[in-house]
């Protein structure tokens, strides 16, 4: 914050972070310095629209009301008031203009000598065709250039690909530094020095590299209190870098921290989150490698006709073709272990209804568990695209109470698994759910890479054939640069190749999140069905309850 004061020569200020560490409160407050001691043109960048309607909600609104200096600058918002609305705030000599960084529109309009760009790493790479987002914006600060102040703000992401840290490289790359209260030695927190007793998450802490003196948490106030910032870089006098992680954070122990990195470290998608939201770091690409269909063909089980114990959640993705609708059924464990169930191809013309009755048949089908349960399809996901859209929209308008949801992909960076609410602007005007498909393929491509069971696992039956394997890991990762940025992409090994068992597992998988973003605890549910008494009734070699449905 006081490299963003009008006394500072910086003109840029980054923040590359971890979570609960104040990064946007701290911006928060440079637009309450702005109304009030230093005003101009200011602009509040955001991912989305709809993520700057929130913020104005819950976060800008209240702040105004809560401070009365700024409450006396800036009138209370009433109707048709332009000055004072969810993406405009007028105050004397200035006004905060906020837009997100998916609307070129809002981003090529007035100049602005206050530029606060915040979760930078999860901007889209393009704004609506006119180029990067942060290009974009910063090009409107020109006119201020030598009065201007920038401030970057966000979680890393991809290493190579992250926003944040390439500004933060080009910077003078400070951290913070806290001594040891046994040698006085000046150092960062970093993950490095952070150690427990074999098998005692519970009792992190933290080691100095110079005397191996022991910190306790209830000592990190002394450490904050006593640290200074200390650049690492030369930089340029005008480009001030901050790097932050969890691990100062006075919201969170370092046992905690630690806790959670014994239930990530072996799943390399929750692993990244761990990365960038705790550690601050940007994440290696995993995804990026091809993954061979031989060795995932070699890993096959054989768990018998009976649904595997250790599943607790069953949902389902169909993709809907010319001549057919493909679904693949699949089961959820703890921690997003995942075995394949079933994987089936329902031939017949997607325009008429026999087809859709057959595809309700496999999504109301039980299937029954060991522990004495017939568990149900918990959700489905069914793709929209292509040329049976009408179909497709109506098949779903009846059955959301089961959660059957119609979806539609889209790849791209920054694109959430499962978004926070659906859209109806579609032809069904139904609920449609957008769903981040690379976000989701990074998931799973790392985590076929996994050979042993435990937490994102996936599990194969026998009965799958090579052709299943082949179209799961029929694509790759592909950077290409637009306009100077890399742009990462999901695209086809080769020209043709059908990918049809990877969509639909990226549906199931989304599915799944689906209900997660509506409750569902997985772990909770694995814990209820390993309480149920084992079945006695030999049901359990039943497996799907609907007389006409074959095994592959």
């Amino acid at each position: 914050m006081d490299a963003l004061s009008t006394a500072s020569p910086n003109e840029r200020v980054v923040l590359m972070k971890g979570a609960q560490t104040g990064g946007s409160e701290a911006g928060l407050n440079w637009l309450g310095y702005i109304i009030q001691n230093a005003p101009g043109i200011a602009m509040l960048v955001m991912p989305s629209l709809d993520m700057v309607r929130r913020n104005t909600t819950v976060r800008i609104d209240p702040l105004i009301e809560a401070t009365p200096a700024l409450r006396e600058l800036v009138a209370a918002p009433r109707s048709r008031d332009a000055g004072n609305s969810l993406f405009r705030k007028s105050f004397p000599g200035g006004q905060l203009v906020m837009t997100g960084a998916n609307s070129a529109v809002g981003l090529r309009s007035t100049p602005v000598r206050y530029l606060f760009l915040d979760e930078v790493d999860g901007y889209p790479g393009d704004a609506d065709g006119e180029g990067d987002p942060v290009d974009l914006a910063i090009q409107r600060t020109a006119t201020f250039r030598g009065r201007r102040k920038i401030y970057m703000v966000s979680t890393p992401t991809l290493k190579g690909h992250s926003r944040i840290e390439a500004a933060f490289e080009h910077s003078d790359q400070r951290c913070y530094h806290v001594p040891c209260l046994h040698c006085g030695d000046m150092a960062p927190i970093t993950w490095a020095r952070i150690r427990w007793p074999e098998g005692r998450r519970d009792e992190a802490h933290l080691v100095c590299e110079a005397c191996d003196g022991i910190h306790h948490e209830h000592e990190k106030p002394r450490l904050l209190a006593a640290g200074e910032w200390r650049a690492t870089a030369e930089g340029d006098g005008r480009n001030a870098g901050f790097h932050l992680s969890a691990l100062y954070s006075p919201w969170e122990t370092w046992a905690e921290i630690a806790a959670e990195h014994g239930r990530v470290r072996k799943d390399p998608p929750r692993l990244q989150v761990w990365v960038n939201t705790k550690l601050g770091g940007s994440w290696e690409d995993q995804a990026g490698d091809t993954v061979p269909a031989d060795p995932l063909m070699a890993r096959r089980e054989d768990w018998g006709e009976a649904l595997p114990a250790s599943v607790a959640v069953l949902t389902a993705g169909v993709d809907v073709q010319g001549d057919r609708i493909e679904v693949q059924i699949v089961g959820w464990g703890r921690d997003e272990e995942a075995w394949v169930i079933d994987y089936r191809v329902l031939w017949g013309d997607p325009s008429g209804p026999r087809l859709w009755a057959d595809l309700d048949m496999v999504l109301q089908a039980t299937l029954a568990h060991p522990a004495g349960l017939d568990l149900p399809m918990r959700a489905a996901d069914i793709d929209t695209g292509g040329n049976h859209s009408k179909m497709a929209y109506e098949f779903c308008r009846t059955r959301l109470a089961r959660c059957i949801w119609a979806i539609k992909g889209r790849g791209g960076p920054g694109i959430p698994v499962w978004p926070r609410r659906p859209t109806r602007t579609n032809k069904g005007k139904i609920p449609l759910f957008i769903v981040g498909v690379d976000a989701v393929k990074d998931a799973i491509y790392a985590r076929l890479k996994l050979t042993e069971p435990g937490p994102g696992a996936i599990h194969f039956p026998h009965r799958l054939d090579a052709d299943y394997f082949r179209q799961l890991t029929a694509e790759r990762v592909v950077t290409r640069f637009e306009r100077g940025r890399p742009i990462r992409s999901w695209q086809p090994k080769r020209d043709g190749e059908r990918n049809e068992a990877l969509d639909t597992f990226v549906y199931a998988h989304a599915a799944l999140h689906g209900l997660i973003s509506m409750g569902l605890r997985l772990n909770e549910e694995v814990e209820g069905a390993a309480s149920e008494p084992a079945r006695t009734d030999g049901a359990a070699a039943g497996v799907i309850r609907s007389a006409w449905m074959r095994t592959l």
